[in-house]
């Protein structure tokens, strides 16, 4: 099932949008001139560009796979971006097939691609909402709606809170997300940080803020705080490549992003 409450057409190619971006870093197909154009000055600032987007994407496949393993089979995917093989409830039903998944995200190019992120398993259930995280309840309601919220839940937030200013409360939208969820509920998140190259990472957001694209990288503490109140799993918050490393890795070398996980006491 899925909530638009968005026009397809209202589509901007004018100027680059930050999961079209991530689609390019990815080698996929749905990004326009614009966003090519600027992941392309990232990616001269910073080569490891495409390395840093996949190190995330096979962080969430492994962190997916571990909560699923927990024992949760409902997960809440906030700024799920373009679909790339494989999805988020490709992965988890492949653990549990009657597992559920809710995706959300503010691009209308992904909105365009819902239908291949409703395709899960004849015994699961998959629904989509077009929404932005600084609409956390919105987002909640939405999955009050496919998701039992009595029993636990994996909250996904990969690549997205960078694009949360400071301003828009960061941590009170993830509180937001995380209060109506149960005991044993888990947060998966992952997040940039300027840590790694200060420098580099500043010219960077200044090819996103360019484009109308306000980001800002946070330090391992910050990150850090996102977890507050919550248990975090082994081995804690690290970088993306560092977290439960499994052989065979596209990815295997150190990326400047922290990610974590941490199930709700």
């Amino acid at each position: 099932m899925t909530d638009t409450g968005f026009s397809p057409e209202r589509i901007d190619t004018g100027k680059p949008h930050s999961a079209r971006m991530y689609d390019w870093y990815l080698d996929g197909k749905d990004h326009y001139p614009v966003d090519a154009d600027a992941a392309s000055r990232v990616l001269t600032l910073f080569p490891g560009a495409k390395d840093t987007a996949w190190a995330n994407r096979e962080f969430m496949h492994r962190a997916a796979r571990f909560v699923a393993g927990q024992g949760v089979a409902q997960f809440l995917d906030v700024g799920t971006g373009i679909p790339t093989e494989p999805n988020l409830h490709q992965v988890v039903q492949a653990v549990t097939p009657s597992a559920r998944v809710v995706y959300a995200d503010n691009d209308p190019i992904v909105l365009r691609h819902a239908e291949a992120l409703l395709q899960g398993r004849p015994e699961g259930r998959t629904a989509y909402v077009h929404a932005d995280v600084r609409e956390p309840e919105r987002i909640v309601e939405y999955a009050r709606e496919h998701l039992d919220l009595t029993r636990p839940v994996g909250l996904s937030l990969i690549a997205l809170l960078p694009f949360v200013t400071d301003e828009q409360d960061p941590y009170g939208i993830v509180r937001t997300l995380l209060d109506p969820l149960p005991s044993g509920s888990h947060l998966v998140l992952s997040h940039v940080s300027a840590e790694f190259d200060p420098e580099v990472w500043e010219r960077i957001a200044a090819v996103y803020r360019s484009g109308g694209t306000a980001v800002r990288a946070r330090s391992h503490a910050e990150v850090v705080r996102f977890f507050d109140g919550l248990e975090l799993c082994a081995p804690g918050v690290v970088p993306a490549t560092d977290w439960r490393a499994e052989p065979g890795m596209r990815v295997a070398h150190e990326q400047p992003v922290y990610v974590g996980v941490a199930r709700k006491p």
